[in-house]
């Protein structure tokens, strides 16, 4: 970046320039003399979130003001999480405007105390630009800047955090401490317990050590009785071990004995689900656990040689493994419970930039931060789509200028924040001062790729993923080396420089070693390659004034601040989403991005309505109408019909790796039918392709989750991973019993109108048991329509005395959209979308009880007009039982009873589909899958993963750090 003292050109390379004693800042998005909030539509709202399972109200704040385009989700989240002061108290915020006053202003106010600007003109410039980049969610600083910045309490802005454990009593109880006091804030930690000696080492009163897994247990229930304390969410943390500490199998085994006892103690009607009564009885649950592997052990995995475990005090050899042995037991154990993760040892200290200061040994519970000892990184994550330019002709490109200069704008105030930032202890604050590790990065990347026309699993898709994560991570070290220009190099620069200095280097030459593959990506690698050069040529004159500039976290709060997509590096989880509507009440949606993509791909607008309407259906792409199959690979997301493989994404991380400070939160998830061997393969691969860190998922491994396919009875067949193999017992097979109504039965006559089509309906049931067949009569005898609503009344008949459940029926055939369609004469039913629509709809009303149809959707006028006034759908005591009605109405007898289909094929009982309250309920509705993922705490929604954690789309929660 140019030095200059004279005003700069709007949108030239001398934006940020050094001038004087300060920083020049140049406007991006904001216009001189004009404040970004007066630029938008502001509107009242009203925030009210419940907790569906009971109807209780977790938050309410009326009268909240926002933009107009701010989603409710995001509103909501925002309100519930970041606005400060006591509910029902004149110090409570009550605007948008308000919380980016408090943090923005602060930071101002310390980048002028400290030197950080030019001029005061400069200052609000800088002020202006980051309230404009907040207020359009353009990007978000991570939630204790939100939670904690511009407050009386300490103002904390870090949510990752590393501690250290000597082999000494007093650290260990130190260690217990200090993770207890992080907990208590919210956020998380992690460590390394290999300077702990091992169960097989001696003390120096000549017994045996307890050994590092034995002090796991005594922090794991500290971790889990401060959870229960009153935190909605689980305490974050990870726990290293070093592959050649002599107790490093008891380590990789701890879960796994436990998953066993989790087992048994279900079988035996212990509650063992997530957040169960009984689950607080098993004991290392609040710990991601992880191996750190050495290049030395890797080969020797893979040569099938021998790998020495040392003692810790001597490091002595003690004994010596297979390493192919012992990589399997690491294996095995995370296919039976995910855990242990992998951490490879020397690829991460290969890119460390302070050496000299001491190894990289741990990670965050989110493994993206790594760095050193007693150390913390605040984290600040990009809304990838908002850098998105379409002309609305399907030609795109990403704005590679404005995105660069919004990277320094953000690392600047990052860099500021540590300047009056608090910490929970004083060695993380002494460490941070000096070492001012940033962690920028990111979200909205699989919503950039789809909505580019990319593959997530694609090379185009992976070099754009790499142009964008360079340029991001060059773009913020040629700012810290303006910045150390400015106001000095960190404290642990001049020692460590020449390594520092190194790995810019390393960083520079995979630059220009990746591969260009199309339009959109090399204008970005070419943005990226001048970054470097610049961040070389600057870094040897200025210094660095970060030891660490960016990581990939799971932005998962902030993320749904942002209104993204999708979260970190993830993949969509689904085409269709879940959407909260203003005034309440919700609706599903295809996905923005699926247009844009179809566009792109050279799609006419008549096909991509057709195309868009067959994923509103179908919720894939498969066959649907004039979609080339080539193309289907851009529409692959998590979960779905076509699910991204494995492999898929540990070569995006890959791709990303290279031009990252730390590393990158994500969880491969594996199907519940992988085998260890491709466990040891996603392992294997890691190492090979340049990874730092790597966790495996193989979906429904875990007892401890709700909602579970299996039964509580149910005896579980994949107790271990060794039991692969084993005999399968015998299975006995159920068949549905056909039960046939009696020769009188009551019944309901309905006439009905759809869209100017009449028809009648007759539905009969069992004296005391439901629903038992349904007749329908539309046009006249002989005809096409005729004959086909015969056939599928004796469908739905037969299929109904084999005991398919009605609301089955209801969940599928509802919403199914075809001419006729249109008003109804049915004051319950106003509008249809189709005949069967309709017919079902009205079924529920009549047979269902309330409870069910409202999990549904369905309630009748009266119930809807009741809403309105009390807010609640609820059903008084005088009400008519429907049921009673059933059972009270006139037996029916003009239409005949249909045939009997003796070679019918039964249909098995499907579970009862429930309403769907966040995206992954959806997709599990919709596709018929059951995502394997935790319920939140807070509202009782499913949760879906970001990253190595859980978020809750219902009210921002997590399962890990922030």
């Amino acid at each position: 970046m140019t030095e200059t003292t004279s005003e700069p050109a709007r949108g030239s390379r001398s934006r940020g320039s050094k001038a004087g004693k300060g920083l020049r800042i140049e406007r991006i998005h904001t216009t001189a003399g004009v404040h970004p909030y007066d630029e938008v539509v502001w509107e009242r709202r009203d925030v009210v979130m419940t907790n569906w399972r009971d109807g209780s109200v977790n938050f309410e704040q009326r009268g909240v003001e926002f933009p107009d385009f701010w989603s409710v989700n995001a509103a909501n989240i925002v309100t519930s999480k970041y606005f400060r002061g006591a509910l029902g108290t004149p110090q409570r915020e009550t605007s948008l405007r308000q919380l980016i006053d408090r943090v923005v202003k602060t930071y101002r106010a310390a980048g002028e105390k400290h030197g950080y600007f030019a001029s005061p003109a400069d200052a609000e410039i800088f002020e202006h630009e980051l309230a404009y980049a907040v207020l359009h969610q353009v990007f978000s600083f991570n939630s204790p800047v939100w939670f904690n910045v511009g407050t009386a309490q300490p103002q904390q802005v870090s949510a990752c955090f590393i501690l250290s454990v000597d082999d000494s009593m007093e650290s260990i109880l130190d260690w217990y401490k200090e993770e207890g006091m992080i907990f208590k804030g919210g956020s998380g930690a992690g460590l390394n317990l290999s300077r702990i000696r091992s169960s097989k080492e001696l003390l120096s009163s000549g017994g045996n050590a307890s050994g590092p897994v034995s002090f796991m247990r005594g922090a794991d229930a500290s971790a889990g009785t401060i959870k229960s304390g009153g935190a909605t969410r689980r305490a974050a943390k990870m726990v290293v071990l070093d592959v050649d500490h002599p107790d490093v199998e008891a380590f990789i085994e701890t879960k796994v004995k436990e998953e066993e006892k989790i087992r048994a103690l279900r079988d035996a009607g212990f509650d063992m689900d997530l957040g169960g009564d009984d689950i607080t009885s098993v004991q290392y649950q609040n710990a991601n656990n992880s191996v750190r592997v050495n290049d030395a052990f890797m080969k020797a995995v893979e040569k099938g040689a021998k790998f020495g475990l040392r003692a810790r005090m001597t490091g002595e050899t003690i004994e010596e493994v297979e390493a192919r042995a012992l990589f399997r037991k690491m294996a095995e154990a995370a296919w039976v419970c995910a855990d242990p993760g992998i951490q490879y040892d020397d690829t991460i200290n290969h890119w460390h930039t302070s050496p000299e200061s001491g190894r990289i040994t741990a990670s965050n519970p989110c493994s993206e931060y790594m760095h050193l000892d007693n150390s913390s990184c605040n984290l600040a994550s990009l809304n990838l789509m908002k850098f998105l330019h379409d002309d609305g002709k399907g030609n795109q490109a990403f704005d590679a200028v404005r995105f660069a200069a919004v990277v320094e704008l953000v690392i600047t105030a990052m860099d500021i924040s540590i300047c009056f930032a608090d910490f929970p202890t004083q060695k993380i604050g002494e460490t941070t001062r000096a070492f001012r590790q940033l962690g920028i990065g990111y979200a909205n990347l699989g919503a950039l790729l789809m909505a580019t026309g990319h593959a997530y699993d694609s090379d185009g898709g992976r070099a754009l993923a790499g142009a964008v994560t360079s340029l991001m991570t060059g773009t913020s070290y040629r700012r810290s080396a303006e910045l150390a220009a400015v106001v000095g190099p960190y404290e642990g620069y001049a020692r460590n420089a020449d390594a520092h200095q190194r790995v810019m280097r390393q960083h520079a030459d995979a630059n220009a070693d990746a591969k260009r593959v199309d339009d959109l990506d090399t204008p970005v690698w070419t943005a990226a390659t001048e970054a470097w050069q610049d961040v070389l040529r600057l870094g040897r004159k200025n210094g660095f004034r970060n030891a660490q500039a960016s990581v990939l976290a799971p932005t998962g709060t902030i993320g749904l601040m942002m209104d993204c997509d999708t979260t970190g590096i993830e993949p969509d989880l689904a085409l269709v989403k879940f959407k909260k509507l203003v005034g309440g009440g919700s609706m599903q949606i295809v996905n923005n991005t699926v247009p844009k993509a179809l566009k792109r791909l050279g799609y006419q607008p008549e096909q991509v309505e057709a195309i868009v309407e067959h994923i509103a259906e179908h919720g894939n792409v498969v066959d649907a109408p004039g979609l080339r199959p080539e193309h289907y690979e851009v529409f692959d997301c998590a979960m779905g019909e076509r699910s991204i493989s494995p492999m898929g994404h540990v070569r995006m991380m890959a791709a990303a790796q290279p031009f990252l400070s730390g590393a990158i939160s994500k969880t491969v998830n594996m199907p519940e039918s992988a085998t260890v061997e491709e466990v040891e393969e996603i392992y294997f691969q890691g190492w090979k392709l340049g990874l730092k860190a790597l966790a495996i998922y193989r979906d429904n491994c875990k007892v401890g989750q709700p909602l579970s396919a299996k039964k509580k009875g149910d005896r579980d067949t994949a107790k271990g991973a060794g039991e692969q193999g084993a005999e399968a017992e015998k299975v006995v097979e159920y068949r549905p019993v056909r039960k046939r109504l009696p020769k009188g039965r009551p019944g309901i006559t309905t006439s009905f109108t759809v869209g100017g089509a009449e028809g009648y309906m007759t539905a009969n049931s069992y004296p005391d048991d439901g629903l038992g067949e349904v007749f329908l009569k539309m046009s006249k005898q002989g005809s096409t329509l005729a004959g086909m609503m015969d056939a599928f009344s004796i469908a739905v008949s037969v299929g109904l005395q084999y005991g398919v459940p009605l609301e089955t029926y209801v969940a599928k055939f509802t919403n199914m959209r075809f001419e006729p369609a249109g008003m109804t004469d049915d004051p319950d039913v106003r509008m249809a979308q189709s005949i069967v629509d309709y017919i079902f709809r009205r079924l529920a009303l009549d047979f269902l009880p309330f409870e069910t149809r409202s999990a549904l959707g369905i309630h009748s006028a009266e119930e809807r007009q009741r809403h309105l006034e009390t807010g609640s759908y609820e059903q008084t005591d005088d009400e008519l039982d429907v049921e009673g009605l059933a059972q009270s109405a006139p037996r029916q007898t003009s239409l005949p009873q249909p045939a009997g289909t003796a070679g019918a094929e039964p249909q098995a009982p499907v579970p009862a589909p429930k309403e769907a309250h966040s995206s992954t309920e959806l997709v599990e509705m919709q596709l018929g899958l059951n995502a394997d993922a935790p319920l939140c705490f807070s509202c009782g929604t499913k949760m879906r993963r970001a990253g190595s954690c859980y978020l809750c789309e219902g009210c921002g929660s997590t399962s890990g750090c922030s």
